[in-house]
């Protein structure tokens, strides 16, 4: 999978007032809707993963065009938007921010249960993705949200947040099911940012070797590892050398090493999913990779829609409600319309969308 595009997601502050959350989701779920009658659920996702489509979305929906708040706001207006709708659509999301991404593989397990399917492959996608960005790319951004939307034929995408407080800025990932064949090797829809900053990412071409040699290295008795950790932290690493062993804490490494040394993991994705292994650990592993093995470390690294109905914070104007609430009002009536083989409406919108890309 290759990035699909930038965007400038600067920290804001503050919320969408209620008035417009309300408008957002029942918005939200109108264009998801019409969305899945017209193009599936398969081409949903496949938006939803556009960086570009996602921001673009977000200011038709009302919402600051370049906030981070848009991200967790636009997810959320989806989420409860759908709430009560996902057996009929076949399109379920869980997530969200803060404490409710930790309670992700439970709200899977609830659906799963109640709709039939198992939810063994989706909790994986879940946590794995969640793992990649937060621990096998260290760029300095933390994640504090992540959503999945999927389908019980096994489609899905994520959306997830991280926030770098000395940058004053947020990154987003995007992840994709569609011809994913690793998530451990450039497995990205997209990541978007303006910002660039040093970033050890484990899942870059360049970083198969290390990957391989931090398994090895994980499957070693932890005796032997810090002997060596020790070995590199009396070294003096150069100036350009982007990360140091100053923030690795021996003894919590010897913890996570038991771990590894027990379960013996057999490929990188299988480390990652070990309880306890952070950011620190992996970077632990593989500098002392690098010294054992002589692997080298990876180091590399939609405004005009906020016309439709304004944006939150008054740019380019305050929400119009009273054009909000018409539009709303038009695309319910197409798809109650549709759903009775009345299709008018529907091939006028058609209509609309193509004078438009003219």
């Amino acid at each position: 999978m290759k990035k699909t595009g930038i965007a400038n997601l600067p920290l804001h502050g503050g919320k969408a007032p209620r008035w417009l959350f309300k408008r957002m989701t029942i918005l939200a779920r109108t264009v998801v809707e019409l969305m899945i009658m017209e193009l599936g659920r398969e081409e949903l996702l496949r938006r939803l993963s556009d960086p570009f489509w996602f921001q673009s979305f977000g200011c038709v929906l009302g919402f600051d065009w370049h906030s981070s708040g848009l991200t967790t706001t636009v997810t959320g207006a989806i989420k409860e938007g759908l709430r009560g709708l996902e057996n009929s659509l076949r399109l379920f999301v869980a997530g969200g921010k803060a404490k409710r991404a930790l309670n992700t593989p439970l709200e899977i397990a609830e659906y799963a249960e109640k709709s039939g399917f198992s939810p063994e492959y989706f909790v994986h996608a879940s946590r794995l993705s969640a793992k990649v960005d937060n621990v096998a790319v260290q760029d300095g951004f933390n994640l504090y949200h992540h959503m999945i939307i999927f389908t019980p034929e096994g489609h899905w995408c994520v959306i997830q947040q991280g926030m770098n407080d000395s940058l004053s800025m947020a990154r987003r990932y995007h992840w994709l099911s569609f011809n994913l064949k690793s998530f451990v090797e450039e497995p990205h829809s997209a990541i978007c940012c303006d910002i660039k900053t040093q970033t050890l990412n484990f899942t870059a071409k360049e970083s198969a070797d290390l990957r391989k040699a931090s398994v090895i290295l994980s499957c070693e008795k932890p005796e032997k590892v810090l002997a060596e950790v020790q070995k590199v932290k009396e070294l003096v690493l150069p100036k350009r050398h982007a990360v140091t062993f100053k923030d690795i804490n021996p003894r919590a490494l010897y913890k996570v090493l038991v771990q590894t040394y027990e379960r013996q993991p057999y490929n990188f994705e299988s480390l990652l999913e070990i309880r306890g292994l952070g950011a620190k650990t992996l970077r632990a592993l593989a500098l002392t990779s690098e010294l054992i093995y002589g692997v080298p470390v990876s180091f590399k690294d939609p405004a005009r829609y906020s016309f439709a109905h304004g944006g939150k914070d008054g740019t380019p104007y305050p929400v119009n409600r009273v054009v909000y609430d018409k539009t709303v009002d038009i695309l319910r009536k197409a798809i109650e319309e549709a759903k009775i083989g009345r299709s008018e409406k529907i091939l006028a919108f058609r209509r609309l969308a193509k004078f438009t890309q003219e």
